[in-house]
This record gives structure tokens, C-alpha cells and sequence, in this order.
């Protein structure tokens, strides 16, 4: 299985607006045999396992909840609020939501290889600062305690869409 990378943030990409600001952003990938469409990938990131627990956690939290059908109808481009989020950008093979506090982005990308029968799969995050500390913004200690944990989830959250895509299961 291909490993899970950390490339640089492609120029393109929809969550770049948010990286040099202050905000802190990531970018995750991986590549999987075969040819998938975004909307595939989408749909599985939304409703692997490992993701549903955020699901539950955000229902019980804040009142957000969700369904796959949803998940389904996001990935189609038919919905543009899943959960928590809604969406704040989308472009071919890109997807960038925005949580409804405004305190971060997720980003779904995909890019067909050119090396043959490959997908480059993408996840990234944006956390948007909230505090300003004479002019310059500043990210809270907060993110800073979880960034550990923020870093494997993603690589988590990245894989089970990976594995949920190479079964079949969307």
C-alpha cells in the first residue's frame, strides 16, 4: 500500500488562499491504483468508520447531524451543508468546506496521474486564526496542544478513505 505523504500544497489548490496568512495549513496524499472520480472519493471520506465517529461526536456536541445519503448528495455536488460544514469553494476535483464557526477548512482533492491507472488522493486542513496580537494574527494554545493529534488523525481520516475506496465499499 502506498505510503500517506505530506507534499507541498499544490498552487491550484482551493485551500491555498489560506496558507501565508497566519492560518496554519497541511496537505496529505496518497496515491491508489486505479481510476476514481472526486465525487467517489468525497463520498467515502465522508462515510468511512473512523469519520463517523467525528460524525457522532459533532451530533452529540453541537446538534450537526448527518447521513450517508447526504455524504452521497455532498460528494454530487446536490448539497451544500453536510454536518457541520458548508461548502465554502469547489472546483473540478476539489472540494473546500468551511466549519460553522469559521475556525477551519477541510479540503478534498484528486488528480489523476499521469504515470497510468492512478489517483493522487488529497486531504488538507486550514485553522483560521481567531486572535490578534498587536496586528498579527495568532492561532490559540489550544490547536497548539492538539496539533500532534490533528497531524495523525488526518493521516487516519486519509487512510480510511483510501482503504474504503480500494474495497468497493462507497
Amino acid at each position: 500500500m502506498n505510503p500517506i505523504t505530506t507534499p507541498p500544497l499544490p498552487e491550484h489548490a482551493l485551500l491555498a488562499r489560506y496558507a501565508g496568512n497566519g492560518s496554519y495549513t497541511d496537505c496529505y496524499a496518497t496515491d491508489l491504483p486505479g481510476s476514481f472520480s472526486h465525487a467517489e472519493f468525497v463520498a467515502a471520506f465522508y462515510t468511512t468508520w473512523l469519520f463517523k465517529v467525528e460524525l457522532a461526536i459533532l451530533k452529540w456536541l453541537v446538534a450537526k447531524p448527518s447521513t450517508d445519503d447526504e455524504a452521497a448528495e455532498l460528494a454530487q455536488g446536490e448539497r451544500h451543508a453536510f454536518a457541520a460544514w458548508t461548502v465554502e469553494a469547489s472546483a473540478p476535483n476539489q472540494l473546500l468546506m468551511r466549519d460553522f464557526l469559521g475556525n477551519t477548512r477541510s479540503w478534498l482533492m484528486i488528480e489523476p496521474r499521469h504515470d497510468g491507472g492512478v489517483t493522487r488522493l488529497y486531504f488538507g486542513s486550514a485553522v483560521v486564526p481567531r486572535a490578534v496580537n498587536h496586528g498579527r494574527p495568532r492561532l490559540g494554545f489550544s490547536f497548539r496542544a492538539l496539533l500532534g493529534f490533528h497531524r495523525r488523525y488526518s493521516r487516519a481520516l486519509l487512510a480510511a478513505a483510501r482503504a474504503r475506496l480500494t474495497t468497493a465499499g462507497v
